[in-house]
């Protein structure tokens, strides 16, 4: 008869169990020397060895030839264990068992000794889920078991458990199993299983069963049914993901603003039956993924990926601002949400969100805003990085040429046989003011009306906006709002001069010799 994988691989002694040695210590220690407690409380995630050691807790206090706390696995009683025909073992799921007559029944059994065991033990599995009644009726009980009697609860959910449980049990925490013994127990599994498992595939499966070895187990078990080697490919075919390289391509596409291309990867995931709640929270996980990178100085502690899948990640979060992915982030999570609630259709909730982080101007949040600014400073870092360069090229002869006093005969002739001089470069401020005033109301929609009537003066000593109004001043020098008006003269204009801002004189008023307006 055939047995499922998880069930094969079952660790049937302490020293078989992986990723959780600081519990499996204490419990060999405790049988070894006969220290043992009436009560335990197993709690921890899903798959991670909570039941397992139960069982092979019951096999150890019971066995008939011990050796050093592990159970011996040949003597009848462990093999009456192994095979679920003993009846001093009893294991009742709380999930269906829950009610106080469940409980009540096994108070009125305790009072029997074991059959054919040196111990009767009690295992509850999801304890969590008995309810306030059954609590109660059992609270007695544990406290003061007969000495034959031991209980070992196990649950997944430890805030739910009553503090009056709590405090008669022994409590072990059950820790997730680091992927990278994950991956390595595996292999072995496909090794002995005659299958081939590739280092990537076996990183992509430890990183999906999320620090379970059952769920880590069954996804094996489902790649090896397709009967080739399973690679970081297969893997993403099997289960349905979308893999590291689309989610990576749409989160470029999205920084890139591009637009038809986030539409196109959609249309993609959706014609293949991806579920769209599963692609977004890998969208998700790859932000978080970016911001590690970002913020850590060696990220590879706190990633789970393979070199290819690292590769594409780096090449993801370099071009990246911080706030740009913080504010992608706050999208994401929100997005996520409304699909789980089934607030409306999943597509279009995506592709709505992801329009939006494409386009920050199109939002009047705080985030949006700090990731537009960190978007213009970073190309004032590029234009004043690249200012340098450019006046290193042009050659110093000319501009001594151009410093020189010319003659007198040489200035008439010149006259009569060169063309007109340029106009003066008084009117470029005009070109790229006019750009950023639309950038500036597009941005901070309060001071549009503002700086849509100004104007600007450049001069060697900086830049001043001239305003029409007090009010006008007040709004623009708003610590949240002179930063960014900052930052978008300077990009526009190519300098790095300070910027100030006036009221403009009415167009009689005379200028004072301070270079100030009377007001």
């Amino acid at each position: 008869m055939y047995k499922a994988l998880y069930r094969k691989w079952r660790p049937s002694r302490f020293s078989e169990v992986f990723g959780q040695d600081d519990v499996t210590s204490i419990l060999r220690y405790q049988v070894a020397n006969n220290r043992h407690s009436h009560a335990y409380l197993f709690c921890g995630s899903r798959g991670t060895g909570k039941t397992s050691c139960a069982k092979i807790l019951a096999k150890a206090l019971n066995c008939l030839a011990p050796e050093d706390g592990e159970p011996c696995g040949k003597c009848e009683a462990c093999r009456s264990i192994d095979e679920g025909r003993s009846l001093d073992v009893i294991e009742m799921d709380a999930a269906s068992n829950n009610g106080v007559n469940d409980i009540r029944d096994i108070r009125d059994e305790v009072v029997y000794t074991p059959s054919a065991l040196k111990y009767k033990v009690y295992i509850v599995d999801e304890v969590h889920m008995l309810s306030n009644e059954a609590f109660n009726a059992l609270l007695k009980t544990l406290e003061e078991p007969p000495e034959y009697v031991v209980f070992i609860l196990a649950t997944t959910e430890m805030d739910q458990i009553p503090a009056t449980i709590v405090s008669r049990c022994q409590r072990f925490d059950f820790h997730r199993i680091p992927a990278r013994l994950l991956a390595e127990q595996l292999k072995r599994i496909a090794g002995a299983e005659n299958a081939v498992l590739t280092d990537d595939g076996a990183v992509v499966l430890a990183r999906l069963a999320n620090g379970g070895a059952r769920d880590a187990i069954s996804l094996l078990e489902i790649c090896i049914g397709k009967r080739r080697e399973i690679n970081e490919a297969l893997v993403a075919e099997t289960l349905g993901l979308c893999g590291s390289e689309t989610v990576a391509r749409l989160v470029t596409a999205v920084r890139d603003r591009d637009i038809p291309t986030v539409f196109d990867i959609m249309t993609e995931a959706e014609a293949s039956s991806k579920d769209i709640v599963v692609f977004w929270q890998d969208i998700i996980a790859w932000y978080r993924d970016m911001l590690v990178y970002k913020t850590v100085n060696d990220p590879a502690r706190y990633l789970t990926m393979t070199k290819s899948e690292f590769e594409l990640l780096r090449s993801s979060a370099e071009p990246f601002d911080l706030s740009a992915i913080l504010y992608h982030a706050k999208l994401l999570d929100s997005a996520l949400l409304l699909m789980q609630k089934g607030a409306g259709n999943k597509r279009n909730i995506a592709e709505l969100t992801l329009v939006r982080m494409s386009e920050p101007s199109l939002s009047d949040e705080s985030e949006a805003l700090a990731a537009r600014v960190a978007e213009l400073e970073n190309k004032l870092l590029r234009l004043s990085a690249a200012a340098p360069a450019a006046a290193g090229k042009e050659p110093e002869a000319p501009r001594e040429k151009r410093a020189a006093p010319p003659s007198p005969v040489r200035a008439e002739e010149k006259k009569a046989s060169e063309p007109a001089p340029p106009p003066p470069e008084k009117a470029a401020p005009v070109l790229w003011w006019n750009e950023a005033k639309e950038k500036i109301g597009a941005m901070a929609l309060s001071v549009k009306s503002y700086v849509a009537s100004g104007e600007v003066r450049e001069t060697d000593a900086g830049i001043e906006i001239l305003v029409r109004s007090r009010i006008a001043k007040i709004m623009l020098e708003r610590e949240d709002t002179f930063s960014m008006v900052c930052d978008v003269v300077r990009v526009c204009s190519g300098t790095d001069k300070p910027v100030s801002v006036s009221v403009a004189p009415e167009k009689n008023e005379p200028v004072k010799d301070d270079g100030t307006f009377s007001l």
